[in-house]
């Protein structure tokens, strides 16, 4: 299977109503769902500035985030995009008239968000399926639990370690 196309503010694709935009951040990929003639609806972080610092420490940091209606070029800035509704195989989407109307009753209202379980992929899967669900969260968290195994493991060795080094003497 070939990977999805990316796109730019340059370059865009042809996103329709209710479509996932995946936009690539340096360290991580931002979501917003498209709402048609060039605007989007996404969440960032409550005082944050413009979107494209979004990849700042303040967004992994910030406990709300406001939810805004904008172009998709002034989103995306320098970074690219791609349409991806990835999870269409596994949840249906709702009807596209309830996706706008759901996202456009949220536009500009202040919401909690939690990088592992309510950030921003999980808001638009909310409106396209009516579930939030993150992938990209899921990653983290498996990634925050393999390096806390891994720092028990090296504290049981450097335990025994010293353990076996007290009989020595």
């Amino acid at each position: 299977m070939a990977a999805p196309e990316r796109f730019s503010a340059a370059h865009p694709g042809d996103p329709q109503p209710g479509d996932l935009i995946e936009i690539f951040r340096p360290a991580y990929q931002h979501w917003a769902l498209y709402l048609g003639d060039g605007y989007i609806i996404n969440v960032a972080p409550v005082d944050e500035g413009p979107p494209a610092t979004l990849g700042s420490a303040k967004s992994v940091f910030s406990r709300k985030a406001l939810v805004r209606m904008q172009l998709l070029k002034d989103v995306v800035g320098n970074d690219t995009y791609q349409i991806n509704n990835k999870y269409d195989s596994t949840y249906a989407p709702l009807p596209v008239e309830e996706i706008i109307r759901r996202a456009e009753y949220l536009i500009n209202e202040e919401v909690s968000y939690d990088l592992l379980g309510n950030n921003c992929e999980h808001f638009v899967t909310l409106l396209r399926y009516g579930e939030g669900v993150s992938e990209q969260a899921k990653r983290a968290i498996g990634a925050i639990g393999l390096v806390t195994a891994a720092a028990g493991a090296f504290s049981l060795l450097g335990l025994l370690r010293s353990r076996s080094r007290e009989r020595q003497y």
